[in-house]
């Protein structure tokens, strides 16, 4: 008996060593079991309790009735399926009659705290189906990607989600996206992730940072073509436009619209055309828009309304061309001058990081999820990377990034570097990657003036 005792706290103290300092592992060797078994022993009552049952069908009242039986308990929604994930736990469920998925959206919180959980989130997955995801511990608390993911052409891994899942960047689903977040927010790491996760696949990648290319130019070895200041950002822009043009004009003559051609393999897009006539689909990554579209003179002004205009015309047209936009900043409004508010209407993806002002959040979300802005202005400071991620489509997501340092991104870049394709076009734009100058020592660690 004193053995068993022993063992028996010893496992105890396990399981709370691993509850505090290794949460994923805990929930796999203990938590998964406790937490089905709550839910299943738990699940009738606690749905009566959250209103989500309905009365029986008034033939089985009736048969009652008539058997003098005990009239029957309200039904809840039937359980289709239940599994485990590595975060948590997924629950499909068969409404019954009268029911919608709103109602088990509303009582997610409720959900939460009947069964323990950290998190509740609900969708539907068909008519009358519902599929709840439920977490087990605070997945974005330390950001651990899952190993495996699902690979498609032009769909790269980002973040994690509260739920557990995977964020993906989909460029053939939202080809443009806006991100916005303070300094210090976790921005520049989002970015990290997301060339890291460019730079395995086939495709061009342009930048333009006009913070003298510190934030780009590390990364060098895998981009095409970069700019450090307005004025290259403005050429490199209009040849990008050019390249556009000219890849429509591609798809033109490839459009195979003879009447013995079926309509499936009518081109209207470069993926539509054969893979040996694809051109090389471009992701422009723009670090800071604020910088591009503010000016001092009015050289400047019409330096600025060039490159809007030409922002804004990749944004409507470039999709079909294969050229995405990815719109970074700190700020982004109305006050930035004429076109923004028409950009950020092409900018099907948001993300919005730590913002300073409501300003910011509504810019960002006011037009397709307005209860996004307030949870996109309520992240606190000491949680960098933690980001609202949302499209058009109205729904939004918590994500947070795993932290890849520069070093990081740098060596990833490097490994790829042979995958970084040469566009004519945009030759005059290869950054060069060399060794850096050597920094000259301040004046006051020279040795001159010890």
């Amino acid at each position: 008996m004193t053995a068993f005792t022993v063992a028996l706290v010893l496992v105890v103290a396990a399981a709370g060593l691993l509850r505090w300092r290794r949460p994923a592992w805990y929930w796999l060797g203990f938590g998964v079991t406790l937490a089905a078994l709550r839910v299943l022993v738990r699940y009738r009552s606690v749905m009566d309790a959250c209103g989500l049952t309905v009365p029986p069908a008034r033939w089985r009242l009736s048969l009652a009735r008539a058997t003098n039986q005990p009239i029957p308990e309200p039904r809840p929604p039937r359980i289709r399926r239940l599994w485990p994930t590595r975060t948590g736990l997924v629950l499909r469920l068969k409404l019954r009659p009268g029911q919608d998925v709103f109602d088990i959206a509303a009582a997610s919180d409720r959900l939460r705290h009947s069964f323990s959980m950290f998190g509740v989130t609900s969708r539907e997955v068909r008519s009358g189906v519902v599929e709840v995801r439920m977490t087990g511990y605070d997945v974005l608390k330390r950001v651990q990607m899952p190993a495996e993911t699902e690979t498609r052409p032009m769909r790269v891994p980002v973040a994690l989600r509260e739920d557990g899942s995977v964020h993906y960047r989909d460029y053939r689903a939202n080809p443009h996206a806006l991100t916005l977040g303070a300094t210090e927010s976790g921005k520049s790491v989002y970015q990290r992730n997301l060339v890291a996760g460019l730079a395995p696949l086939d495709v061009a990648l342009v930048g333009i940072d006009c913070k003298q290319g510190v934030e780009l130019f590390p990364l060098a070895s895998r981009f095409s073509a970069l700019a450090d200041s307005p004025d290259t950002a403005a050429e490199l822009l209009d040849a990008l436009v050019a390249r556009m043009a000219d890849v429509y004009r591609l798809i033109r003559t490839q459009q195979r619209i003879t009447v013995d051609v079926p309509d499936a393999e009518i081109a209207a897009d470069i993926w539509d055309l054969p893979e040996e006539l694809r051109p090389t689909p471009v992701v422009v990554l723009v670090d800071e828009v604020a910088e591009l579209a503010l000016y001092a003179t009015k050289e400047e002004e019409r330096r600025r309304d060039r490159i809007i205009t030409a922002l804004v015309r990749l944004a409507q047209l470039g999709r079909a061309a294969g050229i995405y936009l990815e719109i970074c900043g700190q700020r982004f409004g109305s006050e930035l001058g004429k076109g923004i508010t028409m950009l950020r209407a092409q900018l099907t993806g948001r993300t919005a990081h730590r913002l300073n002002d409501e300003t910011s959040a509504n810019m960002a979300f006011g037009d397709i999820a307005p209860d996004a802005v307030l949870a996109a202005i309520q992240i606190p400071a000491e949680l960098r990377g933690l980001a609202i991620a949302g499209d058009s489509s109205g729904g939004w997501h918590r994500i947070r990034a795993p932290h890849t340092s520069l070093r990081q991104a740098v060596n990833l870049c490097n490994r790829y570097a042979d995958r970084t394709p040469d566009l004519p076009e945009l030759a005059p734009f290869r950054p060069t990657t060399g060794t850096a100058t050597e920094l000259v020592p301040s004046a006051k660690a020279s040795p001159a003036t010890a």
